[in-house]
């Protein structure tokens, strides 16, 4: 029942017409226009998506004005859904696109591993977990989410200047997670999955991950010198720097996978200065003053990861 309500809302939210407009529509129309042109200005991969959308009020949806970034990394991120679906085909950043290989619809459930991560985090309750989001279900759609959250972090960083100097912001978790997800997929393939394993070496499955994975490793170690970026994106990167994992990933991409050091680096830098200044303050900080932005609690939350609404509600 929760899904299907959720593909009512999608459908709901992709068609709604721009006619009958509520108070404010102005400003949100005024929104949209500067949030394109930022989009354009600033981050030309972004903006390649947006030209790539046939519907552009599927875009504009998304948007959001009480967003530092008007939502775009999130906007991107669902139209990377929106033309796979179109295209049959995972949009690269910087351009091009690569089939999908939908023979891994037959892999094992990607909702084996959901027990290898902490239960209570939203990643893995929306991505893992039975029931929520297709990417459970179908490691094709798992890594659908990677690509469409490669987009997002890429999108995220050209676009940093739009946000406030003292906002936290969770930009680079979800690439993070879907790092890890992928990775340790990988490995438990290898560990005692030998039909899928087999699958995962074919050359075309194999081709795929590795221009998957290669383009998400590069947008994550471009967005390490970024403060603030993420909450609980270096657990998730120190999951899929494990030995294990990592060999996993070497034997299907044929090389060694990078590991975004410099990402572990400046948390752990952030931690200390932030415990540094916890001390030297007469009274701790007070939680509500604290800016974050974070999607999980904006209206993005409601379709997260349920990329099988999305194909099927674009290919109607």
């Amino acid at each position: 029942m929760r899904q299907f309500l959720r593909c009512v809302c999608f459908v709901a939210l992709a068609f709604a017409p721009f006619t009958s407009e509520p108070a404010g529509a102005t400003h949100a129309r005024d929104c949209r226009k500067t949030a394109v042109e930022d989009l354009r200005d600033s981050a030309p991969d972004g903006y390649a998506v947006y030209q790539q959308v046939k519907d552009k009020a599927f875009f504009l949806n998304w948007l959001s004005c009480e967003d530092g970034q008007f939502s775009l990394p999130t906007a991107v991120h669902e139209s990377v859904h929106y033309v796979t679906a179109e295209e049959d085909a995972f949009p690269l950043v910087n351009g091009g696109e690569i089939k999908r290989p939908h023979e891994v619809s037959q892999f094992f459930a990607p909702s084996a591993i959901a027990k290898k991560f902490k239960s209570d985090n939203d990643f893995v309750a929306t991505y893992l977990k039975p029931g929520r989001a297709t990417s459970s279900s179908d490691f094709l759609y798992l890594l659908d989410e990677l690509n469409a959250y490669t987009h997002d972090l890429n999108a995220a960083i050209d676009l940093k200047k739009l946000r406030r100097k003292d906002e936290f912001v969770d930009n680079r978790d979800g690439l993070a997670a879907l790092m890890a997800f992928v990775a340790i997929y990988i490995e438990k393939a290898e560990a005692s999955e030998p039909a899928t394993w087999d699958g995962l070496q074919k050359p075309e499955v194999a081709k795929t991950v590795t221009e998957l994975w290669g383009h998400a490793e590069k947008v994550m170690a471009a967005s390490c010198g970024i403060p603030r970026f993420g909450m609980f994106d270096k657990t998730f990167i120190r999951q899929y720097c494990q030995p294990a994992a990592q060999a996993s990933l070497q034997t299907i991409i044929g090389r060694a996978p990078v590991c975004p050091t410099e990402c572990l680096k400046a948390a752990d830098e952030e931690e200390q200065a932030s415990a540094n200044e916890e001390q030297t303050e007469a009274a701790p900080p007070d939680p509500s003053t604290r800016t974050i932005w974070s999607r999980r609690n904006s209206h993005r939350g409601n379709f997260a990861g349920d990329s099988e609404s999305q194909e099927k509600s674009t290919s109607e």
